[in-house]
C-alpha cells in the first residue's frame, strides 16, 4: 500500500488483479512462493532484529518459531504445487457413463489475511503460502501491536513479490473494521475470540467464507513416566516458549495423583532453570510479553489465585460452580517475580490451584503454569470435556490405553502425546481449531485447499444419448430399467 493509499483502493486493487487472473498461472504463483523465500533466506537478521524489538524474542528461538516453519511451508508448497493443481480424477457411476469426471482446486479470487501480534511474522506468512500457492490475489494486514515487524513485512513484501497479487495494509482496529467490511472471497484471522466474532459476523453479512485460528485452554494431562526430566523439559518448552504467548502451549496442567504432582512440582522448576538459569530476566533465551498491559493483565491472573478468596469467578472457560466460601489459595511452586518496564515475568508454576479462578476460566497467554490434581485419568477427561474445545490437548504416559481413550473422547484441534507445541509447525499435518477455538485449517495441502474453490466438473459424449433412458415418458419397462441400474 501507498503512503496515500486507502483500504478500500488497496482491495480494489487486488480484486481487479483476480479478476484478470493475473495470479492464476503456476509459473506466477511459483514466481511469488520464490519470492517468499529469497526474503526468508535474505532478510532473517532484520526478521530477527524486529522480533527482538517488538517481543524480546531470542534471535534462535525466531529462527526456530517464526523463521523456519514459514520456510518449512514455502518449500512444501513449492514441492507439491504441480500435484496440487492438477486435477483429481473420480469415478463415475455405471448408469452414467460413458463420462468423465474431476475436481479442479481453483483460486477463490481475493483473500484477506489479518495477523496475530504473539508470531507475528510466521502466523501471516504461512497462510500467505498457502493462499498465493493456491492462485489467489492477497491482502495482509499485520499486528500493530508489533509495529516493528508490521513495518518490516510492509517493506519486504513489494520488494520480494509481486505488487499485482499481494499488497500490505497497515493500521489498527480502525483499519480492520474498514477492511472487513469490503467484499473478500476468504478472510483468515488469527487472534483472539473476542474480534474473531466481530470478523465473523461481518464476513456473515456478504457470506464471506472465513477461517478463524483462534485459542483456549489448551489442557496437558500427565499420567505417569518413567523419565520424569524429559516430561518436565517437554512441557517447559511448550509453555514457556515466547514467554508463555502461543495459542497452542499447555494452558494447565492435569496431574493424575499425589506422586505425578511431586514429581513435576519438583521437576518443572528444574527444567526451568536448565533452560534459563537461576534469573530469566539476565537469560539470552528467555523472551518478553508483548505490553506492560499485559504483563499486569498475567499478573492480576496470578495475584487472584494465589489469594484465594470468594472464587466464583465463572466465565467462558469455567464451570461456573463454586460458590463463594473459602476458596483456597494456591500454592507457588517456582517464579513470580515480574518487572513492568522490562515487559518480564519469571517463568511461574503453581500448583493446587482452584478450577474456578481466574486462572483456570480465562486464557492466561503468559508464562504462568497452573498444576491441578485429579485422581483418575476418567475425572481428567470429564474436566476436559466440561471446558469448550481447546485448539490442543496434550497427554504424557506410558499407557496406550489412555492414548485410545484421549483419543477418543476429548475434541481438540490437534492432539500431542509425550510431546508439546511441536505439532503446529509441521506442514504436513493441518493446523486448526474446533468449536471456540476456530474453524477451518491450514498448513501444507489443507492450506492450499482452504484457499481454493475445489470446482467438480462433468463431461458426457453426445455422440451416444444414453441418457435417454431417464427422460420421461417413465413407462412400465423404464421404470423396471431404472431399478436395476440406479
Amino acid at each position: 500500500m501507498t503512503a496515500h493509499e486507502e483500504p478500500s483502493a488497496v482491495v480494489g486493487r487486488m480484486r481487479r488483479a483476480a479478476t484478470l487472473r493475473v495470479t492464476h498461472p503456476r509459473r506466477f504463483r511459483a514466481a511469488q512462493l520464490k519470492g517468499i523465500r529469497r526474503m526468508l533466506d535474505e532478510q532473517s537478521q532484520a526478521i530477527c532484529a524486529a522480533l527482538a524489538q517488538d517481543l524480546g524474542k531470542p534471535a534462535t528461538e525466531a529462527m526456530l518459531t517464526e523463521v523456519q516453519p514459514a520456510r518449512a511451508e514455502v518449500d512444501h508448497a513449492l514441492l507439491y504445487l504441480t500435484d496440487w493443481m492438477e486435477p483429481e480424477t473420480v469415478k463415475v457411476p455405471l448408469a452414467f457413463r460413458p463420462a468423465g469426471a474431476k475436481v479442479e482446486a481453483r483460486p477463490l479470487g481475493t483473500v484477506l489475511i489479518i495477523a496475530p501480534w504473539n508470531y507475528p511474522f510466521q502466523l501471516i506468512m504461512s497462510p500467505l503460502v498457502a493462499a498465493v500457492a493456491a492462485g489467489n490475489a492477497v491482502v495482509l494486514k499485520p499486528s500493530e501491536k508489533a509495529p516493528a515487524t508490521a513495518s518490516l513485512i510492509s517493506r519486504l513484501i513489494p520488494e520480494y513479490l509481486d505488487p499485482s497479487g499481494v499488497a500490505v495494509v497497515e493500521g489498527g482496529a480502525e483499519t480492520v473494521s474498514s477492511l472487513i467490511e469490503e467484499k473478500f472471497d476468504h478472510i483468515f484471522y488469527t487472534g483472539g475470540e473476542r474480534v474473531g466474532r466481530i470478523v465473523y459476523e461481518a464476513a456473515a453479512r456478504q457470506l464471506t467464507p472465513v477461517t478463524l485460528e483462534l485459542g483456549g485452554k489448551s489442557p496437558c494431562v500427565v499420567a505417569d513416566g518413567r523419565n520424569w526430566p524429559a516430561i518436565a523439559r517437554r512441557i517447559v518448552f511448550g509453555k514457556f516458549t515466547n514467554a508463555g504467548q502461543t495459542c497452542v502451549a499447555p494452558d494447565y496442567v492435569l496431574a493424575i495423583g499425589e506422586e505425578t504432582q511431586r514429581q513435576l512440582e519438583k521437576h518443572l522448576p528444574q527444567a526451568i532453570e536448565e533452560f534459563y538459569g537461576e534469573d530469566a530476566q539476565t537469560s539470552r533465551d528467555y523472551g518478553r510479553l508483548i505490553s506492560s498491559e499485559q504483563l499486569e493483565r498475567v499478573m492480576a491472573l496470578l495475584q487472584e489465585s494465589l489469594e484465594g478468596g470468594d472464587g466464583g469467578a465463572g466465565g467462558e472457560g469455567g464451570d461456573g460452580g463454586a460458590g463463594g466460601e473459602g476458596r483456597a489459595p494456591a500454592r507457588l511452586v517456582h517464579g513470580g517475580r515480574a518487572d513492568v518496564a522490562d515487559r518480564f515475568l519469571e517463568p511461574t508454576v503453581v500448583s493446587e490451584v482452584s478450577a474456578d479462578s481466574a486462572l483456570m476460566t480465562e486464557e492466561i497467554f503468559g508464562p504462568v503454569l497452573p498444576i491441578l490434581r485429579v485422581e483418575t485419568f476418567e475425572e481428567a477427561v470429564e474436566f476436559i470435556n466440561a471446558r469448550p474445545h481447546p485448539l490442543a490437548a496434550y497427554l504424557f504416559t506410558d499407557k496406550h490405553r489412555y492414548h485410545r481413550a484421549f483419543e477418543e473422547r476429548v475434541t481438540a484441534g490437534a492432539m500431542a502425546f509425550d510431546v508439546a507445541l511441536i505439532q503446529a509447525s509441521l506442514p504436513t499435518l493441518p493446523f486448526g481449531g474446533v468449536g471456540a477455538s476456530g474453524m477451518g485449517a491450514y498448513h501444507g495441502r489443507a492450506g492450499f485447499e482452504t484457499f481454493s474453490q475445489l470446482r467438480p466438473a462433468l463431461t458426457k459424449t453426445d455422440q451416444v444419448d444414453t441418457l435417454r433412458m431417464i427422460y420421461p415418458p417413465y413407462s412400465w419397462t423404464k421404470r423396471q430399467a431404472l431399478k436395476r441400474l440406479l
